[in-house]
């Protein structure tokens, strides 16, 4: 009698193959710990350039095939930024906001799971923060993020992300018609990356009009008060708790108007359904794969510019692998501005020179840097089979 896990097994396997291509995925390894109820994927996708880093994802609803597809998303963030490591991704099954004893067990418990793979990285991403990275230290040391008291370069206190999104931006409203000052900014997602975007953005002149969050979404065309909303929620409340202005439903957040609009939370927030809703001039994806590719074609199709996401939310990964190589905090900002500004002009500048998408010219700079990277390798990916477990 062939058991339940014996049929999640095979269909986790099956799946995982129907995703394999010449980059990858080199392995996926399920984890499974019913003691614990710890319930985890680890996808490392590609380590031609070296060990792959890429964040631990925590959700109720995550997915081997979300995992999939960030893992390659981080291949492409990687090599398009020119570090010296692969892509990969993990996710963790589980309410990011469980009690905190309950929350660390599962996180102690993933990484001794995942403490012989020495090809992956543990960083932190949406669910999961710098003291969770500090978990994973303790039991295994394989890891980036990390809090200042422990010698790590705190991304999401400085606004790594943010600060990328912020220089991609710039760069991108060279080839628009509008500039900065005075451009209305609605950002999908005010967590670790969109507050520090919308803080950039505001301190160089534009106007936050709209943002959400797990709860709902607020809007006030005149300008909401970013500094007000970071000491909202870093006091435990929500945007509903901001007073100077209109509370609506998070998917209403599409229909505002503005110049500039920022996914920075869940993947295909932007897809063929909504799409036309949008009322943007500039897209600037500061989520991982929040929008579908035939959501881009349409926005292309619409004169609506898009900056790929693993083009300009790099900015974490960037310094990550700058503390993973003891760099100063100064430092990771000044390359995150040189990385961020360079890629994003040539890959806008190639999209206008061969009238193609955003997303096929930043595909191209990547994949030529990750065949690049591959072909100083004395075996190809696949001279052994990649390993499901």
């Amino acid at each position: 009698m062939v058991s339940f896990l014996d049929k999640h097994v095979t269909a986790a396997f099956k799946e995982g193959f129907e995703f394999t291509d010449e980059l990858g995925p080199l392995k996926v390894i399920h984890v499974y710990e019913p003691s614990v109820n710890l319930k985890a994927i680890l996808v490392v996708d590609n380590v031609a350039a070296g060990p792959s880093i890429g964040g631990v994802r925590m959700a109720e609803d995550v997915s081997t095939k979300e995992c999939f597809r960030l893992a390659r998303a981080m291949t492409f963030k990687n090599a398009a930024a020119g570090l010296p490591h692969g892509g990969g991704k993990a996710v963790l099954y589980g309410n990011p906001k469980m009690p905190k004893e309950n929350k660390q067990q599962l996180i102690r418990a993933m990484a001794n799971a995942l403490r012989q793979t020495e090809d992956y990285i543990f960083a932190p991403d949406m669910g999961t923060d710098e003291e969770c990275m500090a978990w994973v230290k303790d039991e295994i040391g394989r890891v980036v993020g990390l809090p200042r008291e422990i010698g790590g370069i705190p991304l999401d206190e400085i606004g790594a992300t943010g600060w990328g999104l912020c220089h991609a931006t710039e760069v991108a409203l060279e080839f628009c018609d509008f500039k900065l000052q005075n451009s209305r900014i609605v950002i999908q997602g005010f967590g670790a990356v969109g507050k520090h975007a919308a803080k950039f953005l505001v301190q160089k002149g534009a106007v936050l009009v709209a943002t959400s969050d797990s709860r709902g979404a607020i809007h006030n065309p005149n300008g909401l008060d970013v500094s007000k909303l970071i000491e909202i929620k870093s006091g435990g409340g929500q945007l509903g708790d901001y007073e100077d202005a209109v509370k609506l439903e998070r998917e209403a957040l599409i229909d505002i108007e503005c110049e500039i609009w920022i996914p920075a939370a869940r993947p295909d927030v932007i897809n063929e359904v909504n799409v036309n809703h949008l009322n943007t001039r500039l897209v600037v994806e500061g989520a991982n794969i929040p929008a579908t590719h035939g959501a881009e074609k349409i926005l292309a199709e619409k004169g609506i510019l898009c900056v790929p996401d693993f083009i300009a939310n790099a900015g974490g990964v960037i310094c990550a692998a700058s503390e993973y190589r003891q760099a100063s905090e100064s430092q990771a900002m000044q390359l995150i501005e040189e990385k961020l500004r360079r890629n994003t002009l040539l890959v806008l500048e190639d999209t206008m020179k061969r009238k193609v998408l955003p997303r096929q010219a930043a595909n191209k700079l990547a994949m030529q840097r990750i065949k690049k990277a591959m072909s100083f390798r004395r075996y190809s990916l696949f001279s052994t089979a990649p390993g499901f477990v």
